[in-house]
């Protein structure tokens, strides 16, 4: 089972949110990003899956996605790829947008993603920090359910990673 923490940090305009899993390598944790059909499965929160349109897994790359609720109502949203070592670390600029992956002008601003990969004594941890441009842009994405969607975003790996075991 993960172990998913999150941490805001209001001087530094951040939130981080880190995601340990047992008995996995940081190069399997990196699939789950890069592989369309495995980020699909685990990026939209519970009631909110995703759906990625686009998913140019480089640099410069572009994704662009839509995550769908439960009355049909769609959320869209879209990734520039800034950086990418593999299988250390992204850095994303992300935001919302329409299907086609321009700027939402009616919501909060891009901010920029990095996930950090990093192996443990016993496995592999991925943490997201989200940066912000002001304490208003942070607190607005708090309020939208941010910390609580990414989450259990989150908490949907594990079954994803359990295939890879092997039969008992």
């Amino acid at each position: 089972m993960a172990t998913i923490t999150s941490v805001k940090d209001l001087e530094a305009l951040t939130l981080t949110v880190t995601a340990e899993f047992e008995g996995t390598t940081v190069e399997r944790l990196w699939q789950l990003w890069a592989d369309r059909e495995q980020l699909q499965r685990w990026w939209g929160p519970p009631g909110w899956p995703a759906t990625f349109t686009r998913h140019d897994f480089r640099v410069p790359g572009t994704s662009i996605y839509f995550m769908q609720g439960p009355e049909g109502d769609r959320a869209y949203g879209w990734w520039h790829f800034l950086e990418a070592v593999e299988p250390s670390r992204l850095r994303i600029e992300d935001g919302f947008g329409d299907a086609e992956g321009n700027v939402d002008p009616q919501m909060p601003p891009p901010g920029e993603m990095i996930v950090d990969f990093e192996p443990t004594g016993s496995g592999a941890r991925f943490s997201i920090r989200s940066q912000f441009t002001s304490l208003e842009q942070l607190q607005k994405m708090i309020e939208m359910g941010q910390e609580e969607g990414m989450t259990q975003a989150l908490g949907q790996i594990d079954a994803i990673l359990a295939e890879d075991a092997p039969a008992a």
